[in-house]
């Protein structure tokens, strides 16, 4: 690994360098790199993904990545890393170390109660302006025709497993991974998650971009909405403005978004968002937070209806979403105590 630093003159020969794993991924290793004087992040993707499920992926996403987060530098730069140096053939790539004091991890925020709905508009407003600087472009198109990586790290184990534990839902939830596979709009990031999104001074920076496929832009923003409906059910004093600020999310992105006639679009992320919620509880990569039975309960129950019913907008997903809490908590007077506050 060291001979990486020194191949792109990211260290001197001799140069002490301190390697740090950092948490919290799955799919890839992640270091910290402290130098004399700097810090640096080295990337490496795994074949095998940390879950209990069975999930192999190509490697080779981890260039995918580094093209995404290239892009994304050239129409955004403060929206990712300062990119340093890659490696294809050893599937590593040098970017950046962001301090977490100065970035802090906006799935953190959330857990702790700390709301900003402002965040949210800003993750909205990046992820659309990247969405349609893409949109439309063919050179784009065929540089990340990555379909058989999506379909390994998305469709497969979010909706084609979710499908498998779900009989009842098979053809609904095959019917979308059909379609999502053979839209090809807009270049998706595909990890659009709180744990991948940092709050940084100058806005929202975006990592993990491993799933970058020209695909369906819907799904990005329904993957991103998804997080924070889920959290409504662990930090229940704050359920008002999370459910505000995933309103507030998809308004500031649809505002963007002029590739497409818009009621197409958002039937495709109302479609796509419950089929999503229900895959972070019985997908191949279920959320680590909903540790209680009621909890996984509620988002089947409500998940299933809303797949049944094919609500037209994002905002009638959220509807839905609220009414079923409030029904729950008059149904539950000890809903509150049964939750981290």
């Amino acid at each position: 690994m060291s001979g990486f630093l020194h191949a792109h003159g990211l260290a001197a020969p001799g140069e002490a360098a301190r390697w740090t794993p950092l948490a919290g991924g799955v799919s890839s290793d992640l270091w910290r790199v402290d130098l004399p004087g700097r810090s640096l992040c080295v990337k490496r993707a795994l074949a095998r993904l940390r879950v209990a499920a069975d999930w192999q992926a190509p490697v080779s996403r981890n260039a995918y990545e580094w093209a995404w987060m290239r892009f994304a530098a050239g129409h955004r730069p403060d929206s990712v890393p300062e990119l340093l140096a890659q490696d294809s053939e050893a599937g590593l790539f040098a970017m950046a170390y962001l301090p977490p004091e100065r970035y802090p991890m906006w799935k953190a925020q959330l857990l702790d109660g700390e709301v900003r709905v402002a965040t949210a508009a800003a993750v909205g407003e990046v992820l659309g302006t990247l969405h349609a600087a893409s949109a439309g472009d063919t050179a784009l198109a065929a540089e990340f025709a990555t379909d058989e990586n999506f379909h390994a790290l998305r469709v497969e184990p979010y909706l084609l497993a979710t499908a498998a534990a779900h009989p009842d839902l098979s053809d609904t939830l095959h019917g979308l991974a059909d379609r999502t596979a053979t839209t090809h709009l807009a270049l998706v990031h595909g990890d659009v998650s709180p744990k991948n999104i940092l709050v940084g001074p100058s806005g929202p920076v975006l990592l993990d971009a491993e799933c970058a496929w020209y695909g369906d832009p819907a799904f990005d923003l329904a993957f991103c909405v998804n997080h924070l409906l889920l959290k409504t059910l662990v930090v229940p004093g704050r359920r008002a403005e999370l459910l505000h600020s995933a309103g507030v999310l998809a308004e500031a992105y649809f505002r963007r978004a002029h590739w497409e006639p818009l009621p197409a679009l958002q039937a495709r992320a109302a479609s796509l968002l419950p089929a999503l919620l229900l895959a972070r509880v019985d997908g191949k990569s279920p959320v680590e937070y909903l540790t209680d039975d009621r909890d996984r309960q509620f988002v089947r129950t409500v998940a299933s209806a809303l797949l049944r019913a094919s609500a037209p907008t994002v905002e009638d997903v959220l509807d839905a979403w609220r009414t079923a809490l409030d029904v729950s908590d008059r149904g539950d007077t000890h809903a509150q105590s049964r939750h981290r506050p």
